[in-house]
């Protein structure tokens, strides 16, 4: 497949793939950098147009993978907001007299949201882990002309 490729669509694909990780530098760079790279250059460039999808598809399903993680916690935060201040001391904002520091661990009100939050946090960065070593493995197979799909990923660009 790498005779009838050619350097640059290779290297253009590979910039594409890469792109993705400039979310680290610039808000929503994993989106748009690829999408300007894709659509400047999918009706020219078929290899081009297919690593374009491949990437904004994967960015796109991390997204919402991370957005239903995260929702996975509200109830359990929302279900304890009214318990959050009840043990702590600080019942009567205004009554400075009475201020209880001392937490015991019965009393601790955050017990039952610490279980939700921190399997969504482990969810967060297994994705992260995905994203950064998919997104290098992509990088580099497209540069050697492979055409590489993610796993995990649904099609919303076809």
């Amino acid at each position: 497949m790498e005779t009838t490729l050619s350097k640059h669509e290779r290297n253009l694909s590979a910039i594409i793939h890469a792109s993705t990780l400039s979310k680290y530098f610039i808000p929503l760079g994993n989106f748009i950098l690829p999408l300007v790279l894709w659509l400047a250059n999918r009706n020219e460039l078929k290899f081009v147009d297919y690593n374009g999808k491949q990437a904004l598809n994967f960015q796109i399903s991390m997204l919402l993978y991370s957005l239903l993680a995260g929702m996975i916690t509200i109830p359990f935060f929302i279900g304890n907001f009214p318990d959050i201040f009840q043990n702590s001391g600080w019942n009567g904002f205004w009554d400075w007299d009475n201020i209880n520091i001392h937490w015991d661990s019965n009393d601790f009100p955050f017990n039952r949201f610490f279980w939700p939050a921190g399997i969504a946090g482990l969810v967060h960065a297994a994705l992260t882990i995905i994203n950064l070593v998919y997104t290098i493995l992509a990088t580099l197979r497209t540069n050697e002309g492979e055409y590489f799909e993610y796993p995990i990923t649904i099609k919303f660009i076809k």
